[in-house]
């Protein structure tokens, strides 16, 4: 068809193009159904005049015009060629950016045809693009960077768009889950006097989120990825949850401490046995406790959203990385056949502990422990049948020489010097008067905390020292060498199990009963059991040497070692209310050791976190969403600076951020505009006016600025 001239004024250079449509293409799809096409780009051009007959198309008019209406047809049909249909809406965008770029109001390379062909996702016979190049260059940077702020006007597509990377994300496997959340500032974040359930009572300030998830999808599968976690939905106040009591006890250079008492920049021990720094500490209130037990007898207590680094069979088995289940997703899942099914990862490395000077040699305090006599009431002995200890006890503690007396016993004298006049304390008793040991019988022994709390090379020496003398390897046929250690102590059956856990090692231990054990005997006569015997199975990691003794040494790496040790979940049980409180360390894997040397964490690794309407955070809250990003996580952080609904007087985390993480390398900021508007058009006009209106008159979003409070508080709603 021919297009009536339209109407101009004549400029002084004038130009014409024409161009001819593939015939692959029919003419419908380029000019629209009723010339809609067509329209547009002539209404964008009042001065050239534009003719179509056949499948050929021409332009007349302004140099300038003429090379911008050549470009948006070509743009169009590299549109075209994707199979992708052109609307009106994305003429209107391919010509504003054209427009940009030809004023330099844009810089960068992209074209129309490369914002408008950039698939994201499709779903459902949809897909979901950008539609402007600052949208563009905003999915751009999701790719890029581990946080990015999308910042502009309501329905510019911020939230829609980090929710399709998201899930794009999700199922590409670049992630094991996406969490959602916002504040819901319209209820304090205190949800509790609205009726119904959780779940009924943040509904409403979450719904956008489960809309636009809907409609990306399958709604069926929707619950059945929450309810394995895979997709989390929750207000800001419920998400950073993962919390331990504030009595749990947690390991530090300077030994245990609450976790409660700790601080921003505490030191703990990470998984690697090296110091790390807290970087966030959160009071949780009270919450729901679970005990969460291992199959070695080692336990400690979390919440139900508490985070575990765990592995199945099956994931080692396919050499699947370490997942991060929370705790409530593993109630009723914990046995697969018979079996345990999550294995908890342990010490990679022995625990560093600063070095304290202890008056006795370790390894001669762990002999004595095991097979010394310490009750004072005579001069101090050690059996043994191996020569070679006492050897060592006579290297190891000067001033005394062992006196065989027959059999096993050696009694530890003090060598006189020339010219003593007078009586002298015996070394070994004068030591263990000072460690407090004098006077301990076989059911009493334990280890001083000067030992427990020292460095890795003197508890093992301590260790080695137990083993040696109280202590053995164990071979079963086709097996891995367990090592064995027995004691009727209490104390020091825990003392011995924190020696092993703090090396990286596993410990297993079972009670033997004196009472109905047949007696022993001693020189033919017997001896009654009196004390109940503690037996302890110990597994230690591949290059922790137990033993010094040669003969205990050559039998242990004979039978190929002690193998891997490993522990498993047991059980997780509840164990009431308690107040708790959530720490954030600075540790690459985010492990700290909690009790019994167990590892665990509470930021959140292998996710996509995604927080919407983030101008209604505190500056307090954007901190500590900040802070919970795990291990190749990614976030994705979304608002409009001029909506903060936050009570007059409180900053905008948002806006506070801005200046803060701004220049921060892998941190990014994109911005948006009433260009980017995807909504209905009218959308971007009074974004546009509202600008126009507040610029002219000082105002905020059309209202007067609220005044600060009479109380001296400076800042003013939002700021």
């Amino acid at each position: 068809m021919t297009q009536t001239p339209t109407a101009h004024t004549p400029a002084q250079r004038q130009a014409s193009a024409r161009f001819t449509v593939p015939a692959q293409h029919p003419m419908v799809t380029v000019l629209g159904s009723g010339d809609s096409l067509l329209r547009v780009i002539e209404k964008a051009f009042p001065a050239a005049d534009i003719h179509v007959r056949g499948n050929e198309i021409s332009a007349t008019g302004d140099v300038a015009d003429v090379a911008l209406i050549q470009r948006v047809f070509d743009e169009m049909m590299l549109v075209l060629r994707t199979g992708q249909p052109m609307t009106e809406d994305a003429v209107e965008r391919s010509i504003a950016m054209l427009k940009a770029s030809e004023n330099g109001e844009s810089d960068g390379p992209e074209t129309p045809a490369e914002v408008l062909t950039q698939n994201i996702l499709s779903s459902r016979g949809r897909t979901i693009r950008p539609k402007t190049l600052n949208q563009k260059r905003y999915v751009d940077a999701i790719d890029k960077h581990t946080i990015v702020f999308g910042i502009g006007p309501a329905g510019t597509g911020k939230t829609y768009l980090a929710m399709a990377k998201a899930v794009q994300a999700l199922q590409s496997k670049q992630v094991n889950r996406i969490i959602l959340t916002r504040p819901a500032v319209e209820a304090g974040e205190r949800l509790g006097f609205l009726p119904g359930t959780l779940y009924e009572k943040i509904d409403p300030y979450l719904r956008p989120l489960y809309d636009a998830l809907h409609d990306m999808i399958d709604p069926d599968s929707i619950p059945r990825l929450m309810a394995a976690g895979t997709i989390e939905v929750a207000p800001l106040a419920y998400m950073r949850g993962r919390a331990q009591p504030t009595f749990t006890k947690v390991l530090t250079p300077d030994g245990w401490r609450p976790i409660g008492d700790l601080q921003v920049g505490d030191l703990v021990v990470g998984s690697d046995g090296e110091p790390t720094p807290v970087l966030g500490v959160y009071p949780q209130g009270e919450k729901d406790i679970y005990r969460v037990s291992a199959q070695d007898g080692s336990w400690t207590l979390c919440c139900g959203e508490h985070l575990w680094t765990v592995r199945t069979a099956a994931d080692k088995r396919r050499d699947k990385p370490w997942r991060v289940l929370e705790t409530q997703e593993m109630i009723g899942n914990l046995r697969a056949a018979h079996a345990r099914r999550y294995e908890l990862p342990l010490l990679t490395a022995p625990v560093q502990l600063p070095e304290r000077d202890v008056p006795m040699d370790p390894y001669a305090l762990g002999l004595l422990l095991g097979d010394g006599c310490l009750t004072g009431s005579t001069t101090p002995s050690f059996a043994t049948e191996d020569p070679e200890l006492t050897q060592a006890l006579e290297a190891a503690i000067p001033g005394i020489s062992a006196r065989h007396r027959g059999g096993p016993d050696y009694v530890l004298n003090r060598i006189k010097s020339p010219g003593d006049v007078v009586t002298l304390e015996n070394p070994v008793t004068r030591l263990l008067r000072e460690l407090e040991l004098l006077r301990t019988r076989s059911h009493t022994k334990y280890v001083p905390d000067d030992y427990l709390e020292n460095s890795a090379e003197v508890r093992l020496a301590v260790l080695q020292g137990l083993l040696d003398s109280d202590g053995g390897p164990v071979t079963q046929t086709d097996r891995t060498c367990r090592i064995q250690y027995t004691t009727t102590s209490v104390l020091l059956r825990d003392d011995v199990i924190a020696l092993v856990r703090s090396l990286g090692g596993v410990a297993y231990t079972r009670r033997r009963d004196a009472e109905g054990r047949e007696p022993g005997l001693a020189k033919g006569r017997e001896i009654a059991y009196r004390h109940d015997a503690h037996v302890i199975d110990i597994r230690l990691p591949e290059g922790i040497e137990p033993f010094r003794l040669a003969r205990k040494r050559d039998k242990y790496h004979a039978a190929g070692g002690g193998g891997r040790p490993m522990r498993f979940i047991d059980s997780i049980e509840p164990a009431g209310r308690e107040e708790a409180v959530c720490i954030q360390v600075a540790a690459e894997d985010s492990l700290y050791v909690t009790q019994d040397y167990l590892l665990t964490h509470n930021t959140l690794n292998d996710a996509f976190i995604i927080l919407d309407e983030a101008q209604n955070t505190s500056p307090e809250q954007m901190k500590m969403f900040l802070t919970r990003l795990g291990f190749d996580s990614k976030i994705v952080i979304t608002g409009d600076v001029t909506q903060v609904d936050l009570p007059g007087g409180t900053k905008s985390g948002l806006r506070q951020v801005q200046d803060i993480l701004d220049g921060v390398d892998d941190v990014h900021f994109s911005r948006l505009s009433s260009q980017d508007v995807v909504r209905h058009k009218l959308v971007g006009r009074i974004v546009d006016a509202y600008e126009k209106y507040d610029s002219d008159h000082g105002t905020e979003n059309g209202a007067h600025k609220p005044r600060a409070k009479s109380s001296g508080a400076k800042g003013t709603q939002g700021k």
